[in-house]
């Protein structure tokens, strides 16, 4: 019973990093980056779609992102789609690929940067602990009604501490690398 719910929380955990490793991929580093724009959002014929799932996403250039849908009557929806986002990005269409040219990062946007790659962080650690939070009341339940015994529990409590610790430090590793991505000239 211990085990299972340890192993759930490491599933958990290692969900929380890998939402935070996704939304990470998303931030413009002045490089071009698939990611940067693959989960946008398209209405076309009245659907929300990831833009993923509308086109192919490549990068012919390293300050440069080429977008090819598979329907060439989308093209006008994932204009507009990438206009209304928040990535700052002016998209050129010829008529069959859009392409977006990604302009140098200034110092100011940087740091900005830096702050939500710091929020999510911080986010991450927050559904880390909730999950190290729920665990540790299932085990204080088992406990009271003398599942575990005592020494059980105090075993079972280090576990999981064990857990969040080294879940914690993957997130912070993260934030550390992407930070790093993003100050680079």
């Amino acid at each position: 019973m211990i085990n299972e719910l340890l192993q759930d929380a490491e599933s958990r955990m290692h969900g929380a990093v890998s939402s935070l490793q996704t939304d990470l991929g998303g931030f413009r580093t002045g490089r071009a980056s698939p990611q940067l724009v693959e989960r946008l959002q398209v209405n076309m014929y009245g659907v929300e779609m990831e833009l993923k799932q509308m086109a192919v996403i490549s990068v012919p250039e390293p300050q440069q992102l080429a977008i090819r849908p598979y329907d060439a009557n989308s093209l006008s929806a994932i204009e507009r789609a990438i206009m209304q986002s928040d990535l700052g990005l002016m998209p050129n269409n010829d008529g069959k690929i859009i392409r977006l040219n990604l302009p140098r990062l200034t110092e100011e946007r940087r740091r900005d940067l830096n702050k939500l790659v710091g929020r999510r962080v911080e986010e991450a650690k927050v559904a880390v602990r909730n999950v190290r939070r729920d665990v540790l009341n299932d085990f204080r339940e088992m406990k009271t009604e003398s599942m575990i015994t005592e020494d059980e529990f105090f075993q079972s409590q280090d576990q999981l501490q064990e857990l969040t610790d080294k879940y914690v430090k993957l997130i912070d590793e993260e934030g550390r690398r992407k930070e790093a991505e993003i100050m680079e000239v």
